[in-house]
């Protein structure tokens, strides 16, 4: 099985969950298909989700909850 990076479509702060009292979406070692969403990424109050784009399973996830990112950066890699 091949590893593929799932990467920040754009800058912001990641969220691995909904809300602050909520679970996280996913967690290492989860089985995802492509829709799943595996973390949000605020820009300006403004939430956007983050999909698994392959189905497979989370290896790991890169950065951590409340994280700053950029465009193109890696967020978690899945077994593919």
């Amino acid at each position: 099985m091949a590893i593929q990076q799932i990467f920040s479509p754009l800058p912001g702060v990641f969220y691995r969950k909904p809300a602050p009292d909520q679970p996280v979406y996913k967690n290492d070692g989860d089985t995802v298909t492509e829709n799943d969403t595996i973390g949000l990424i605020e820009v300006m109050k403004s939430f956007n989700e983050v999909k698994a784009g392959a189905a497979g399973k989370i290896v790991r996830f890169l950065i951590e909850n409340e994280d700053a990112v950029m465009a193109g950066q890696p967020i978690a890699e899945i077994e593919v």
